[in-house]
């Protein structure tokens, strides 16, 4: 089963260190990569030799389980193909363009997976939402602008010789009490598939812990869909929250599974009570598993991208396992200017609808892209990573028809660039003839000696359809006061532990030990724990890597 090219969002790079910003020059050129839908119960039917399995929900462990504890049922999960991006040559490939990522599932589902004794899928393993899952402390703006950039770099830990840049993007942080009223639509998946204690159960009481986030001057509807769908709940006042709690508690599964029938009806809702000054926004809870009407990728695609320009934004909250439609979640969030995140606990649903309520449910800047251009008297090669499939042309950072990512409220994005420097010996893949016409030329000037790259930005206003450009340097030297920022230590940490799980041909070094020591060493405050779950998270899946062998000892004569 295959899906369309994905060109989306990415941004925020790592660069460990020092960093200068001034103004810079214009721009152009990158690369696309495909996506394709692995469905992981016909690749067990394939005879390739590293199967993509997922099973459902086993026991939580911390050591990895014998091969008789794990259950061998195969799912019917899909994700997108991952095709992890090469090193480019800077003088052929100058730059690297790609929408921003504010998704965070794919951490979320990696874990559920490690915590039911199983290694992910590399698939599912989306680099970029791995690293963007945890906050960072990165400066609020100071201007006018909504976006703040820090920029570090420093030495790459799993590759000697290389450097690991990364640049951070920073949303500004809006009140609670400043938000704009919101007119949000539950879209409610109550189908047959949706009756684990993983789905219909666990999104009631999910969505009853944003009920209670509610002002008197929102307004929710809830809209259902099983085998056809429904108007549950008329507009009612966030005032009014015994009304909406109890049309959720009478939600119950059963029937076919029209996602598509549904998603009409919640946009016609969502722009029959429209709120021009106002939050508009459907929130889809589902598995992603559609059967009837609607319910092939493209026709899903066309429908959400028909109903993206009519100013309602589109979130989307996966649920369960056995079935679940990774795939096609994140294509529905992207092409409805969304985001996408995977409730597998309670503690999830805090995180993403309570504690970072602004940035799930307000977008503050839309079609946010990110063109890097490098400096070829300093780097030799680079390689993003994560992000493939939002990756862009470098003509599409200019083209304001070419969508891209949202930004919320208070939500930030970062991204890593791994860098072989000009000086390496390294052999970077630049198999194309030299230009017999072209030449190297500066704009403006030739650049200063330490100026190691360029960063440009481009966004629109939430409720705008031209973009603005903001454009800054970044130097190339380290820390002055020597080593590298918590911010840099842990996103690095985070990386090779996505290298690791997707078997990277780039993983270099990398290995559980070192990114444990890593992340140790950087997880800071760790407001709500994350970090450290992280932390258990990595020597729980080196268990899984590295089974022990259980061994009988016994005395002689017993």
């Amino acid at each position: 089963m295959t899906c369309k090219n994905k060109r989306s969002l990415a941004l925020a790079l790592v660069v460990a260190s020092s960093f200068s910003i001034a103004g810079c020059g214009s721009l152009q050129q990158c690369e696309t990569v495909p996506k394709q839908v692995v469905n992981l119960e016909q690749k067990m039917k394939a005879p390739s030799p590293k199967p993509c399995i997922a099973t459902k929900r086993a026991q939580k462990c911390c050591a990895a389980p014998s091969p008789s504890a794990r259950k061998s049922e195969v799912s019917s999960e899909e994700y997108g193909r991952i095709v992890e991006s090469d090193f480019l040559a800077v003088k052929q490939n100058p730059f690297s363009t790609f929408s921003i990522d504010v998704d965070t599932a794919a951490y979320a589902n990696v874990r559920r997976f490690i915590n039911d004794g199983q290694l992910p899928p590399p698939d599912a393993v989306r680099s970029e939402e791995l690293i963007n899952y945890f906050t960072y402390d990165y400066p609020q703006p100071k201007g006018k602008e909504p976006f703040a950039i820090s920029a570090e770099v420093g030495d790459c830990p799993w590759a000697k010789g290389h450097k690991l840049v990364h640049i951070g993007l920073q949303g500004r942080e809006i009140a609670s009490t400043n938000l704009p009223p919101s007119n949000l639509v539950f879209l409610i998946d109550c189908s047959g598939s949706m009756s684990d204690e993983s789905k219909l159960p666990l999104l009631k009481r999910s969505f009853a812990m944003l009920v209670e986030k509610l002002r008197p001057q929102d307004r929710v509807s809830i809209v259902t869909y099983a085998g056809s769908s429904g108007l549950v709940l008329p507009p009612t006042s966030g005032k009014d929250k015994s009304t909406i709690l109890a049309a959720l508690d009478r939600l119950e599964s059963g029937g076919a599974t029209a996602g598509g029938e549904g998603i009409v009806l919640a946009y016609d809702v969502a722009m029959r009570n429209f709120m021009p000054h106002g939050n508009n926004r459907i929130i889809l809870a589902t598995d992603g598993d559609f059967n009837v009407g609607l319910s092939s990728d493209d026709e899903l695609e066309r429908l959400i991208e028909q109903k993206r320009n009519s100013g309602v934004f589109l979130t989307v909250l996966g649920f369960g396992t056995g079935n679940y439609k990774d795939v096609r979640m994140e294509t529905l969030a992207d092409k409805g200017n969304g985001n996408h995140a995977y409730i597998d606990t309670l503690q999830e649903a805090k995180k993403v609808l309570v504690s970072e309520f602004g940035g799930t449910m307000f977008t503050i800047a839309k079609d946010v892209k990110l063109q890097v251009e490098f400096n070829p008297k300093l780097v030799k090669g680079y390689r993003l990573i994560g992000y493939e499939n939002r990756m862009l042309a470098a003509e599409d950072f200019n083209d304001d028809k070419k969508d891209a990512g949202e930004l919320g409220s208070g939500h930030h994005v970062t991204a890593l660039y791994e860098l072989v420097p000009a000086e390496s010996k390294e052999k970077v893949r630049d198999d194309v003839d030299a230009s017999r016409y072209q030449k190297l030329y500066w704009v403006g000037g030739a650049p200063g000696a330490d100026e190691l790259m360029c960063v440009k930005l481009r966004y629109k206003e939430p409720n705008g359809s031209q973009s603005k450009k903001l454009s800054y340097t970044v130097g190339s030297q380290l820390n002055p006061r020597g080593g590298t920022s918590e911010n840099f230590r842990w996103s690095a940490a985070v990386a090779e532990f996505a290298l690791l799980l997707h078997d990277s041909k780039y993983k270099g070094s990398a290995n559980y030990a070192q990114v444990v020591n890593l992340a140790d060493g950087a997880k800071g405050r760790d407001n709500g724990g994350y970090r450290s779950e992280f932390v258990g998270l990595v020597k729980r899946a080196q268990d899984l890597k590295t089974p022990r062998v259980a061994t009988d000892t016994q005395t002689p004569g017993q």
